[in-house]
């Protein structure tokens, strides 16, 4: 018989599966790379999305999985739409099935990226929007 997880254990878990918009953002600033995988569709991608992401739709993931290069250790983000969006846990669970180690969900995706006043990209260039107060401090 397995011992129940504990709630250390699950929420140690949760911290090394997934990250949020400000420490993906943090991360990238202080110079960490992950391979960031937007799965959602054409469409989606066009309205917007992180500069430097890789676009795959989510069907598409493990078929092209060769164009993630072969080392299976890199660290992988992906993200849908938002918290209402489960095709970025999809799409975790795809590449964790191909044997990538280090794949993380950015909780909020898209959505709470945006949100939080990062960069976005789209085919109308670059822009920033106003942070959501409800979703990070407003600085003067």
């Amino acid at each position: 018989m397995t011992s129940p997880l504990s709630a250390t254990d699950f929420f140690s878990a949760k911290l090394r599966f997934e990250t949020d918009p400000a420490d993906l953002a943090a991360d990238r600033a202080a110079g960490a790379s992950p391979l960031v995988i937007d799965v959602r569709s054409a469409e989606a991608w066009s309205q917007g999305h992180l500069p430097g992401a890789l676009h795959i739709p989510g069907a598409e993931l493990a078929a092209r999985a060769d164009e993630l290069g072969t080392d299976r250790a890199r660290a992988v983000v992906v993200y849908c739409w938002g918290p209402g969006c489960n095709g970025s846990t999809r799409a975790a669970l795809s590449l964790t099935t191909l044997g990538f180690t280090a794949v993380r969900e950015l909780i909020g995706g898209f959505e709470y990226w945006a949100r939080e006043g990062f960069l976005v990209e789209s085919l109308a260039g670059r822009n920033r929007r106003s942070p959501d107060p409800l979703t990070a401090p407003v600085r003067p």
